[in-house]
């Protein structure tokens, strides 16, 4: 088992101590989407029979109907108010779309149209797919990031894995999808600079911690007294992948907790996308300076346990 490497250095002399970690699972590659169940398009062959080719003001209606029948599910996106609730609309979402691109697939459209026909039913199966594919991942995402933040992001996806075929039903003055929601403006991006320290709070120490991130992914590291938790840290430090800094003046005895991720949240203090949290399985001495390395390494010596996201 690969562990987290770390070494104690008693202040002014050489003393090697314990310390460690554990290593990540790799992301999962989504499936192909089969399910044509939930929310269904109805089959209007009566009104529409496959074998005529539409016009453009009959293919508008026909996007129309389709349309509406799309506007409960995608709808459901904003209403989510649990991980677990942004799952089951996703997934919903996606049987949706497998539906409607088995209608889309129904349609005979005229020549002038099937270029941008042929785009639609294109992209309509890849957000089927995405979504699907994604839904597990996005309700793990919920968890750290929230629910409302996960499902904008989850918007804004949709409308990018359509946008292509959109635009070109644009320029034959056709429009699909108006009743998607509007997720708004994408949130920048707030990332601390590597060392910067986020949280200090309470009386100072001698302690001293050396921190190196051997990870692929930024990680916030928190100071607790024992007996606290790691929601109200003594201190809290930014450090990017790869970087590394060193912390001075902690104060007594300690525990070690670190987050990594992405998409890091300025005003809550967390990571709001990929997100580990993780805890040191020792107590750190108030005297002791340490150096810590967090990487897996199969010889490394101190062990760390998976704990509730905070």
């Amino acid at each position: 088992m690969k562990r987290w490497v770390a070494r104690c250095l008693v202040i002014c002399v050489g003393v090697v101590g314990p310390l460690a970690g554990c290593g990540e699972q790799p992301d999962a590659t989504p499936g192909p989407v089969t399910s044509t169940s939930g929310s269904a398009v109805p089959a209007a062959a009566s009104s529409v029979p496959t074998a005529t080719q539409l016009s453009a003001a009959a293919y508008q209606a026909e996007l129309t109907r389709i349309d509406q029948v799309l506007a409960g599910p995608a709808r459901a996106l904003t209403r989510v108010r649990t991980a677990e609730a942004l799952s089951e609309a996703m997934t919903t979402l996606s049987q949706t779309f497998n539906t409607i691109g088995v209608r889309l697939g129904a349609i005979t459209v005229a020549p002038q149209l099937s270029t941008a026909h042929a785009a639609l039913r294109e992209r309509v199966g890849v957000a089927a797919m995405r979504l699907a594919g994604s839904a597990s991942k996005t309700e793990e995402d919920a968890r750290c990031g929230g629910a409302a933040y996960t499902s904008q992001k989850v918007q804004w996806q949709l409308r990018s894995d359509l946008s292509t075929a959109l635009a070109q039903l644009r320029t034959l003055k056709l429009s699909f999808g108006t009743t998607l929601p509007a997720p708004g403006s994408a949130a920048s991006p707030e990332r601390p600079d590597n060392g910067e320290v986020l949280v200090r709070r309470g009386a100072n120490g001698m302690g001293r911690l050396k921190i190196t991130n051997g990870t692929v992914q930024d990680v916030a590291v928190s100071v607790v007294t024992p007996g606290r938790s790691p929601h109200a840290p003594q201190l809290m430090v930014y450090l990017r992948a790869g970087g590394s800094t060193t912390v001075n003046r902690i104060a007594g005895a300690y525990h070690l907790y670190f987050k990594s991720g992405t998409d890091w949240d300025a005003a809550d203090r967390k990571f709001r996308a990929d997100c580990s949290f993780k805890k040191f399985d020792q107590t750190f001495g108030k005297t002791q300076s340490w150096q810590i390395n967090l990487q897996p390494r199969p010889d490394g010596n101190a062990p760390t346990t998976e704990v509730e996201a905070y």
